[in-house]
């Protein structure tokens, strides 16, 4: 599943905000901060429980609440209106949501890899463009990906590029504490992308050597890129400022493909990570009951002690 068909859903879900959801939902249920279900901060995205909760947003956040969970991820956070936004920070503050990453670049085509200055410019524009955004939600981290390989350029001359263009972006996160997280990517799902391994990352992420640069340890792309899950998470454990969830193959929940997740979210617990784990897959099942089972899914993986 592509980044893309997570953004569509999601902008979905936001455009029935006027349909009058929340009235349906939120009726009669006292709105307060519930105590967590879970030992680590799991961040569900709309979409994912539409079927129980209704298309409107703040019902979705509500519900998510009421499951148990503690953080809500967005990565189409940065186009939604304003007023969407303020509404859905005041819906996470209520409710005890803490805010996950957004996407603050997240370029398919054109690369910053390749030096060119009105890509790099173009990059930076977003990254002061998500400032605003961030602070209005409330948001610590934002998702950012460079772009693709430059051709005919040399990889160690690509990287010199990417590494100029990060320390610009850094100088502009840094002033208000927040961190740009760089997300590799797969080559299945995304051929011809810059940043594909861990290693890399943590390469690029000593040489910018900002705190607001940091890796988004995506283990579905991971376990398809290199495996190995927790010894490359341990390699580069410093550097890890967010993590992303999704099982193979498929993209779907944790339990229905080939990773062991209750082990590597011990791994994960036991290194007292307390930031958040984006829960970016789809749903295995359609309807309700498959969002039923996605919540069944984590208090399984999740019940390690």
């Amino acid at each position: 599943m592509k980044r893309r068909n997570f953004i569509q859903k999601s902008a979905l879900s936001a455009s029935a905000l006027t349909l009058g959801g929340s009235v349906a939902y939120a009726a009669n249920k006292q709105q307060k901060i519930i105590k967590s279900t879970f030992n680590l901060k799991y961040a569900p995205h709309l979409g994912m429980f539409e079927n129980s909760a209704g298309k409107d947003p703040i019902d979705q956040l509500n519900f998510m609440a009421d499951q148990g969970f503690t953080a809500f991820e967005d990565n189409t956070m940065r186009k939604r209106d304003v007023a969407l936004q303020e509404k859905m920070a005041r819906t996470m503050q209520k409710r005890g949501l803490e805010m996950g990453v957004f996407v603050a670049v997240f370029l398919k085509e054109g690369n910053v890899a390749s030096g060119d200055k009105n890509a790099q410019e173009a990059f930076l524009k977003h990254c002061k463009e998500s400032v605003e955004v961030a602070k209005r939600v409330n948001a610590k981290w934002m998702t950012v990906v460079p772009g693709n390989i430059a051709k005919k350029i040399r990889g160690d001359y690509q990287t010199a590029n990417v590494v100029e263009t990060l320390k610009r972006a850094s100088a502009i996160f840094e002033p208000h504490n927040l961190t740009m997280v760089l997300e590799p990517l797969n080559f299945y799902n995304h051929p011809g992308a810059f940043l594909t391994d861990s290693p890399q990352a943590y390469n690029i992420c000593k040489a910018v050597d900002s705190p607001s640069c940091k890796i988004l340890f995506d283990i579905y792309h991971q376990q398809i890129q290199e495996g190995n899950l927790i010894p490359n998470m341990e390699a580069c454990w410093d550097e890890i400022a967010y993590i992303q969830i999704g099982d193979n193959p498929g993209r779907n929940e944790p339990t229905t493909g080939e990773i062991n997740y209750t082990n590597v979210l011990k791994f994960i617990n036991d290194k007292k990570y307390n930031g958040i784990l984006g829960m970016e897959h789809r749903n295995s099942k359609p309807g309700k009951e498959g969002e039923k089972a996605v919540i069944e899914a984590y208090k399984k993986v999740d019940s390690f002690k």
